[in-house]
């Protein structure tokens, strides 16, 4: 795991399945999606440390955009990931230098509990960015305010799906424009001046 004094920032994300539960696929904009953490990717990575659970739809994604980039990069990335998914592994995971293998449990579940858990409570966050995604993200949501009730939390709820609900559901106000903007590159720079 790299150590340095870049502020983190950690992302939760994915693409929703169609045949998992359909609350998450049926509001889900795989286009913004896409083009919001392809844009958190390039503003966040040049200044300051992107940590993420690997997830196949995502990580390719931040792959596409770190390849583009003309800098170091070992120290503004952390790749998490589940010894439990190794045999499905993207090989875009293997472009990164700094994987943290989680150990695998008995089951699914209790694999990406551990994985969850080593991710948030490893790392000082500043920042917690919920893009799209499962019920994945209502569980890293929970966690992360728990661990970093300090941080930034933005969820992206133009994006749909579960970032979506966190925002409807949530009483403390979040900026509006994390529902209507869908200028994202504008977007992460203005809300993410102060803390990268």
């Amino acid at each position: 795991m790299a150590k340095d004094n870049l502020n983190k920032v950690f992302l939760s994300a994915s693409i929703p399945y169609p045949d998992r539960d359909k609350k998450f696929y049926d509001t889900a904009d795989i286009v913004s999606i896409r083009d919001s953490v392809r844009a958190l990717a390039t503003v966040v990575i040049p200044k300051a440390h992107l940590i993420w659970g690997g997830h196949p739809s995502i990580t390719p994604l931040i792959r596409f955009v770190m390849d583009r980039m003309n800098i170091d990069l070992k120290k503004h990335i952390t790749l998490y990931q589940s010894q439990f998914f190794e045999e499905y592994f993207p090989p875009d995971n293997f472009a990164f230098e700094n994987i943290v293998l989680t150990e695998k449990r008995n089951n699914r579940d209790e694999s990406l509990a551990l994985m969850r858990s080593k991710l948030i409570n490893e790392n000082d966050f500043k920042v917690g960015i919920f893009i799209g995604g499962m019920e994945g993200i209502n569980d890293e949501y929970v966690m992360f305010k728990e661990k970093h009730p300090n941080a930034l939390i933005l969820p992206i709820a133009s994006t749909g799906a579960a970032a979506k609900i966190l925002y409807e559901n949530q009483q403390q106000g979040f900026d509006i424009r994390l529902k209507n903007d869908y200028a994202y590159m504008a977007l992460f720079r203005d809300l993410l001046h102060d803390y990268i």
